[in-house]
């Protein structure tokens, strides 16, 4: 199962080293990380998506809480939450099929950031479903290059999650 670890920690060379090094040796392969400021000035925020079982999870949440510099560890898998991510895609854009192009990205609330001879630049913001749509919608067009910036997620206050009410509203 995949699950989502937010991290916090004391914001010291070396410490995403000891963190990407410690599941390296327990053979978990990071599939998503991104790493930046936290709210308080030397404190960063790791956020990062991994394979396991929950019983691995929470043994590597323990040795997590061993290494120097690691604050806080919260497995916010099943937590409400509010979970973004960046991506930047070129797609072949000839002038034959350009406007069809911005006419389907404008669903996803993608924006044309770079204009090419032959090719567009969208950058779509969203939650990583809507990456993988966008991909699977843009495929015809050949998609040229994807840059993604990988999960980033925020426990929501108010406990409503939205995943739930998602799938009710599409019951109705």
């Amino acid at each position: 199962m995949k699950h989502t670890l937010s991290v916090l920690v004391e914001d010291e060379s070396g410490v995403l080293s000891r963190i990407a090094g410690l599941f390296a040796r327990r053979g978990f392969n990071i599939e998503s990380l991104a790493v930046g400021p936290a709210e308080q000035l030397g404190i960063s925020r790791i956020t990062m998506v991994v394979y396991g079982d929950d019983a691995a999870i929470e043994q590597v949440t323990k040795q997590l809480y061993k290494l120097i510099n690691v604050l806080k560890v919260q497995d916010i898998t099943e937590v409400p939450c509010v979970e973004r991510e960046l991506m930047l895609l070129k797609v072949n854009a000839g002038s034959s099929n350009r406007s069809e192009i911005i006419e389907l990205s404008q669903i996803f609330r993608a924006r044309v950031v770079d204009v090419g001879e032959d090719s567009l630049t969208l950058e779509v913001v969203g939650d990583p479903g809507k990456m993988v749509a966008i991909v699977q919608v843009l495929n015809r067009f050949g998609i040229r290059e994807i840059a993604r910036t990988g999960k980033i997620s925020l426990v929501r206050e108010s406990g409503v999650n939205t995943e739930y009410l998602k799938s009710l509203e599409a019951r109705l």
